[in-house]
């Protein structure tokens, strides 16, 4: 017959289990640093050496990080997700920048349709919660925080998918991103009309979603990104024909 005794898991194996849960889930985020030991050993309702043993098997399997003099921190699993030659190849050709918008479009609108179908009540409080704080950032000229609130909007739709490999995927590309890889993101708000503009797209966005409706939620999202991608097109257009105009004009004035 094919049965096994049972036997009773350790508790150093509950707790690895767990941490590995809430890292999957995108709860304990990359750089997170978790709380003292004795503290966690409480929350947990482990005995301390338990949770070391725990803490040495999350280590050795490169999901913790120990930091002399400072704590315990989750690691930076997303900085490995791109090896540094293909971050320069990204950050040097202007058809990733291309690329990149489409792929985000094609997953980002993925993502909205499955949050107007699968996220809890939760889920949506906290979408419309950032996007408040983004009309917020908007009322007071604060750019670089609607650029911030920008990508935490992206990414908690992103959350409210509740699947962990998009989950996992676009957060490596938003680090990406939040490094200027492709573009400069604070660009997109220096201009008040495209302020303007890229509010109502967010809010068009958010009521989608809020009613829960994948249709339109997703047509929204892709309707922001072609908005970028163009936005983003016009400037470098701009950038090149300023710089054309520079020749002719310092050209000129050498005749």
């Amino acid at each position: 017959m094919p049965f096994e005794k049972v036997h009773p898991e350790k508790l150093a194996r509950s707790v690895v289990r767990q941490i590995e849960l809430l890292v999957l889930r995108g709860i304990l985020r990359p750089g997170e640093r978790l709380p003292p030991e004795r503290d966690l050993s409480e929350r947990l309702g482990v005995s301390r050496p338990s949770l070391r043993e725990a803490i040495a098997e999350l280590s050795r399997g490169g999901l913790l990080v120990s930091r002399a003099g400072d704590g315990l921190y989750v690691a930076d699993v997303l900085g490995s997700a791109f090896s540094p030659a293909l971050v320069r190849l990204f950050a040097e050709h202007d058809e990733a920048k291309s690329d990149y918008l489409s792929f985000r479009r094609d997953m980002e609108a993925l993502a909205a349709e499955r949050a107007a179908r699968l996220a809890s009540a939760t889920d949506l409080q906290v979408v419309d919660a950032i996007f408040t704080k983004m009309e917020t950032a908007h009322a007071r000229r604060d750019s670089d925080g609607e650029a911030r609130l920008d990508a935490e909007f992206h990414m908690a739709i992103i959350e409210a998918s509740h699947n962990v490999v998009m989950l996992h995927m676009m957060r490596s590309m938003f680090e990406l991103l939040r490094a200027g890889v492709f573009y400069n993101r604070q660009m997109m708000f220096q201009q008040m009309t495209r302020r303007e503009t890229l509010l109502g797209q967010h809010r068009a966005i958010n009521m989608a979603l809020q009613d829960r409706d994948p249709q339109a939620a997703g047509a929204a999202v892709r309707a922001h990104l072609d908005f970028v991608e163009n936005a983003l097109r016009d400037q470098q257009r701009a950038e090149r024909n300023e710089a054309i105009a520079r020749q002719r004009f310092h050209h000129e004035q050498e005749r």
